[in-house]
């Protein structure tokens, strides 16, 4: 990567919001605000454990990873209809206009929904209806990644599966998420091995909580293409390097990592180590209603916290993002074009060929 070259911060700043960009690693249950769930908890005559909203929000205070669980799938609770899937997932998408987001990879946890009594299919309509309004009305496009909930067994993983068939064409890849620790990525090889079969991508979440070796399963028990944080994969140089030659993505949540207590604080993240070590790593918001920001909002607090990145890093982040997805090819030069404009506008010439 060039030298970076010094510009002053307000306005990366700007540039870091105004430049295009894809997300990853959003889960669109973790986009819910405190301010829907009590608009959808009055629609659907669900009495909440929280008098208001300031107390809802005060209850935001993680010391992990399951505690951030806890109170993320008590919220889901009031999702019913299929009307509260659109309005969640709409909320999302216009939030990443402002974004400047192109392409979004969503995950969404139907078992978190059907443990409930809730269709598979009352969510698909609700998301696949936001999806098509959400590029026709925001010219946002997005796909939806279905996650496996990891701390549930691997049956439980399967019947999902079938529920899922009628929307084959709708799905195009599959995730695992949910509690690392003690959840090893091996234990839905069989489950990952019929998915990749049906031709969908394959995705998981590993190295937040879960070690090195979680990251190493997740590749080769799984066959994932993308890891989902990875960021303990600093742990074992091995691990980096492999990840680095063959340009397996890891699609970091900085906000997040803080929040959970991966790392003490941004300034403490490995975010611009990573890119020295020539890792594609990209910068996403995981759960925003909950970590305290959206994508943007991510970037901001790396670039505050870490002075070594500048414009060349959030150039080659923003590329990164679309080297990453699974989007066409066709729809990742027309998103680098876009992104050279933004950087010309910004009068820091073209984005190198990608």
């Amino acid at each position: 990567m060039p030298a970076t070259r010094p510009v002053p911060r307000p306005h990366l700043a700007a540039l870091l919001q105004a430049m295009p960009k894809a997300e990853l690693h959003v889960h669109i249950e973790g986009t819910l605000e405190p301010e829907l769930i009590f608009t959808l908890a009055r629609r659907n005559g669900i009495a909440l454990p929280y008098p208001d909203i300031d107390s809802l929000r005060r209850a935001y205070a993680f010391q992990d990873l399951q505690s951030f669980l806890d109170l993320y799938y008590a919220g889901a609770g009031v999702l019913q209809r299929e009307e509260d899937f659109y309005d969640m997932a709409m909320a999302y998408f216009r939030r990443a206009a402002r974004d400047n987001v192109v392409h979004a990879e969503i995950f969404f946890d139907p078992q978190t929904h059907t443990a409930r009594g809730i269709a598979f299919g009352t969510v698909m309509a609700g998301l696949l209806r936001a999806r098509r309004d959400a590029r026709q009305a925001l010219g946002v496009g997005s796909e939806l990644i279905m996650c496996f909930l990891r701390h549930l067994p691997e049956e439980a993983a399967f019947g999902t599966l079938a529920q899922a068939m009628p929307y084959r064409e709708h799905i195009i890849g599959v995730g695992l998420d949910s509690g690392e620790a003690g959840n090893p990525p091996e234990k839905f090889a069989a489950v990952f091995r019929r998915c990749r079969e049906l031709g969908w991508h394959a995705v998981a979440h590993a190295g937040e909580e879960g070690p090195p070796a979680y990251i190493w399963s997740a590749l080769h028990e799984l066959g994932a293409e993308r890891i989902d944080h990875g960021v303990r994969c600093v742990e074992d140089p091995g691990l980096v390097a492999y990840l680095a030659e063959r340009r397996i993505p890891l699609t970091v949540c900085p906000l997040s990592n803080v929040m959970l207590k991966v790392h003490p604080g941004m300034a403490e993240h490995p975010l611009a180590a990573l890119m020295k070590a020539g890792l594609c790593v990209t910068v996403n918001s995981d759960d925003p209603a909950y970590f305290g920001g959206y994508v943007t909002d991510n970037f901001l607090a790396c670039f505050e916290a870490l002075p070594e990145l500048g414009v060349e890093h959030a150039r080659q982040l923003a590329l990164n993002s679309f080297e990453a997805s699974f989007a066409a090819e066709a729809d990742k030069k027309a998103w680098r074009r876009r992104l050279n404009q933004a950087f010309r506008a910004g009068g820091h010439g073209s984005a190198p060929a990608a």
